[in-house]
């Protein structure tokens, strides 16, 4: 496993990630798996675990710190997640100072440590002065609950900088770190906030690598859904807006790189993200070891640059740039 600098922090965290949703914390068989999940991480070098405290109202918060607490505090990085509503309290969500401070204290209570290592905030809060959120979590790494901290989606390149601007101003602990989505089909961040990131030295931890599913190459143009995969039970159907025809082609002329290759489209999917200079590392899920397995095979491979130009060449990607006169 390799490791990669969070922005220009001191903190070092593995290239590959695990994602920690465990959703059926009821199931005796999921539980196990899960745990085996976690052993397999950490003897394979993984040292960063990501959660949030929406996880299954708080259960995968629970699970993981039950589960890590077997291993060497000082050798894990440990993330989690502030935004969603906690309660049914008219403050129990956002990013005020209140929610923000009762958020923190649950956390550390549910993970079973005294600190988190990475703290973002899930979403932006449009209800919520923006100053008073980054001064409630740069109090927290003054505090020593909160070692680094960072924002996720909803904060783009405007917010970024207006974040930084206040940073600058009050002068407050840096956001270290973004976590956005980011995929060979969603490529949103190399609009504006990768460059953001690389001027001000904020890392990017990205998640959803595989685009819901979609890279790992087992929806097929013209064939039924997999039986038991995503798209034939998730509720908010992100994956089934992302199987059309177009990007369906994409995957199968992909499919064939990887093939090229050597590898799986799952583990070139993976690879091509840490090409990237700017990305700190990708957060990969794992239902079951084989997949962590492959996933790991991401770490340290190098991409040639013919076949990072195919690559190219099918995803026909242009930044966005407005040209005047």
């Amino acid at each position: 496993m390799k490791y990669r600098s969070v922005g220009k922090s001191g903190l070092k965290i593995s290239e590959i990630a695990l994602g920690s949703w465990v959703t059926q914390l009821n199931d005796t068989a999921e539980i196990d798996t899960a745990r085996d999940i976690v052993r397999l991480a950490y003897d394979s070098g993984i040292n960063f675990f990501d959660c949030a405290d929406a996880y299954s109202g708080g259960d995968a918060e629970r699970f993981l710190g039950e589960t890590l607490k077997q291993f060497p505090r000082k050798e894990l990085v440990i993330s989690s997640k502030v935004y969603f509503p906690t309660g049914s309290g008219v403050n129990d969500r956002g990013l005020s100072r209140k929610h923000i401070f009762e958020s923190i204290d649950q956390t550390l209570k549910n993970m079973q440590t005294d600190y988190i290592d990475l703290y973002y905030c899930h979403r932006f809060d449009e209800t919520t002065d923006l100053t008073e959120t980054l001064r409630a979590m740069s109090d927290l790494v003054t505090q020593g609950k909160v070692l680094y901290y960072g924002v996720s989606e909803e904060w783009g390149g405007a917010r970024l900088e207006e974040a930084q601007r206040i940073i600058d101003r009050y002068n407050l602990y840096p956001i270290t770190v973004v976590q956005p989505q980011y995929n060979l089909i969603d490529r949103y961040i190399e609009h504006e906030i990768m460059g953001v990131c690389r001027r001000h030295g904020i890392g990017i931890t990205t998640f959803s690598p595989l685009a819901q599913g979609l890279l790992t190459g087992k929806y097929r143009k013209g064939q039924p859904l997999p039986t038991g995969s995503r798209a034939t039970w998730q509720a908010d159907h992100q994956i089934n807006d992302l199987l059309t025809d177009e990007n369906l082609d994409k995957v199968e002329r992909l499919r064939k790189v990887a093939d090229e290759l050597g590898v799986s489209l799952a583990v070139l999917s993976l690879a091509w993200i840490l090409q990237h200079p700017e990305i700190s590392c990708v957060i990969a899920g794992a239902s079951k070891p084989s997949q962590l397995e492959s996933n790991l095979k991401a770490s340290g491979l190098t991409i040639p640059a013919d076949a990072m130009a195919k690559i190219e060449e099918i995803l026909g990607f242009h930044r966005f740039e407005r040209h005047v006169g």
